[in-house]
């Protein structure tokens, strides 16, 4: 009989544990701001030290230095809590609470962090803030990438609150893909931009000194240096937090989205990085991105004893980039995206396939020919978004190039409509399985070897998987199963069917994933009867959803659709927010407006800080 387990309450956290965690939040504010008041009033000295230090050695106002030496570990905090999150979630189930779980102090910790530099930056503001500035009082501009850091960071802070209430509504929803787990992703996206925004800020009002006869700081070549690779590095590590189910080995979407999120990331990410930060960011910006990864893997893998996950390399791609760079200019930014994207969509997709084969879900030839093509299709418009960003990012404000900017919008509606494609689910033709279980190892701790005989036999001819799925008992497991005859499959490595265990075994055809579940055990939270695993069995393949995330309430559909629309927009909200901060960024006031018929500016692909002055 399967067991009742000792279930963490489902549907949102404890009272008590949320109160506390408030508390905590609003006293950590209540500091920062003091601290802010006190050097706006000139009563508290600590950050008027920290400007006079980025200044004087680093050649940046303190308002852009100090929020960017925040910013340095904010991205690989957050990024270690939430891979620490996902992972811990995957071995171990749902958690009591936000204090239950260790991961979400470094989860909160880096997003807190990320909003206090651009509260910092704010406050510190003074007259070297450029023309792009926001002028929030009177006397007083704050730089425009401080407010997108603050702003972004606490969406991604108000979504813990929000997520809990999410859970209270729908219940749990144990994937990474929920409504507000992408809104707190894109919250942190915009406080990245914004750490960009304020470093261009920040070498514009240098760059104001120097015209003034201020000598070159000591450590500017560090400041050049940390730019030129950790800038890409960042909108790598920014790009990759969408495909965390994949490098998991737990996808609950189809599969065809990894090719997909990976071609968007290395179009967007490495060709704005060339665009920006000029020879060899692409290059340096990726390998940074596989160091940071690679000692994440290692830190939740082998040093705390978690499901282990493999990411994406983006290397070819970045020599892709770097080589096209060799023969089409960057500053012409149009037509270097898009060469960019047609590479990366065909010799970058393929050699990423090749890697694929170490996934935990490698890509399969049942994704073709979809997989090629919207594979191709996500790089291309990636590739031109990263263009326009790239070209939006240079140090010296220009007026902007009319047909890059149309590109980007058709991009942005291609890449929306392709997403969206992806995400419809056809019906699935109806499968049975007769299951027969061989015990491998005996109760209390059984595991079994499963022989199942589809019904139709060619139901799984043409998928992309047909694979186990053990996780939420204590550790994961997935594994492929081996064609033994015409319509049945084996196993090859024992599944576990004891405690709290969750196995199944998968079958995802086209844009339409099933599963037949082995095991799972009674959870009185929910609350969910248990399904045993006897020895032999016949059982149907049901709809993914239904068996993965059994957490999740029914609910009303009118509900559901007004939730999901209402976090829809403001997911929309944000990538407003980023677009047109870019576009003030490259046009502030005071610079005339394109042209029509104005030849493409990307701005100089060698910027000032760069090039040594």
């Amino acid at each position: 009989m399967p067991q009742d387990i000792a279930a963490p309450p489902a549907g949102g956290a404890e009272l008590g544990q949320v109160l506390i965690a408030t508390g905590m939040g609003l006293a950590v504010t209540v500091v920062l701001l003091v601290l802010c008041a006190g050097h706006r009033s000139g009563r508290i000295g600590l950050l008027a030290f920290g400007d006079r230090i980025s200044t004087r050695f680093f050649g940046l106002p303190g308002w852009a230095g100090v929020p960017s030496a925040v910013g340095l570990i904010v991205l690989p905090t957050t990024l270690f809590g939430l891979q620490w999150d996902e992972s811990l979630h995957i071995a171990q189930g749902r958690d009591e609470g936000p204090l239950a779980n260790p991961s979400h102090y470094f989860l909160l910790a880096g997003i807190f962090a990320g909003f206090a530099a651009g509260v910092i930056g704010m406050a510190m503001a003074d007259d070297r803030v450029p023309s792009s500035g926001l002028r929030i009082g009177k006397g007083w501009k704050a730089p425009l990438g401080a407010v997108l850091t603050a702003a972004g960071a606490g969406v991604a802070l108000l979504g813990f609150p929000l997520d809990d209430v999410w859970h209270r509504l729908f219940g749990q929803d144990v994937t990474l893909w929920s409504p507000t787990h992408i809104t707190m992703i894109g919250g942190m996206g915009l406080c990245v931009v914004g750490l960009l925004v304020l470093n261009v800020e920040g070498v514009r009002a240098r760059a104001r000194g120097d015209a003034a006869g201020a000598g070159a700081p000591p450590l500017a070549g560090l400041v050049r240096w940390t730019q030129r690779f950790w800038i890409p590095a960042a909108l790598l590590l920014l790009l990759s937090l969408m495909q965390g189910e994949f490098d998991f080995g737990v996808p609950q979407f189809p599969l065809v989205f990894h090719p997909m999120t990976v071609m968007a990331a290395a179009g967007l990410g490495l060709v704005a990085a060339r665009v920006f930060m000029g020879p060899g960011a692409a290059l340096g910006g990726a390998l940074l991105f596989v160091a940071v990864r690679g000692v994440i893997v290692l830190l939740v893998g082998p040093v705390l004893g978690e499901p282990v996950h493999v990411f994406p390399l983006y290397i070819a791609e970045a020599l892709i980039v770097e080589a096209v760079a060799f023969r089409v200019s960057p500053r012409r930014a149009l037509r270097f995206g898009v060469i960019c994207g047609v590479l990366l969509g065909t010799v970058g997709l393929a050699a990423e396939w090749a890697w694929s084969g170490v996934f935990a879900i490698p890509w399969t030839s049942g994704m073709l020919p979809e997989g090629v093509l919207l594979g191709f299709a996500m790089a291309l418009a990636g590739a031109v978004l990263g263009a326009w960003m790239g070209a939006h990012l240079h140090f010296t404000p220009a007026p902007g190039d009319r047909g890059l900017r149309r590109a980007a919008v058709a991009a942005a509606v291609g890449l929306t409509v392709l997403v969206g494609y992806a995400l419809i689910e056809p019906a699935a033709a109806p499968v049975r399985g007769v299951v027969e279980l061989t015990e491998v190892t005996p109760a209390p701790e059984r595991t079994v070897q499963a022989t199942v005989t589809l019904e139709p036999a060619s139901a799984a001819d043409d998928a992309t998987w047909l694979r186990t799925v053990a996780w939420q008992g204590g550790g994961f497991a997935t594994d492929e199963l081996q064609r033994v005859g015409p319509g049945v499959y084996r196993t090859t490595v024992p599944v576990p069917v004891h405690g709290s265990w969750k196995s199944s075994i998968r079958l995802h055809t086209g844009l339409t994933l099933t599963s037949l579940p082995l095991y799972l055990p009674e959870d009185s939270a929910i609350p969910a009867e248990g399904l045993a695993a006897p020895a032999r069995f016949e059982r149907a393949f049901a709809d993914e959803s239904v068996v993965l995330r059994r957490e999740a309430k029914d609910v009303d559909d009118a509900a559901w659709i007004a939730a999901s629309t209402a976090v829809a927009l403001a997911m929309m909200a944000l990538l407003a927010a980023w677009a047109a901060a870019l576009h003030r960024l490259a046009v502030p006031p005071g610079v005339n407006p394109p042209r029509a018929g104005a030849p493409e500016s990307a701005g100089s692909s060698r910027p000032a800080v760069l090039s040594g002055t």
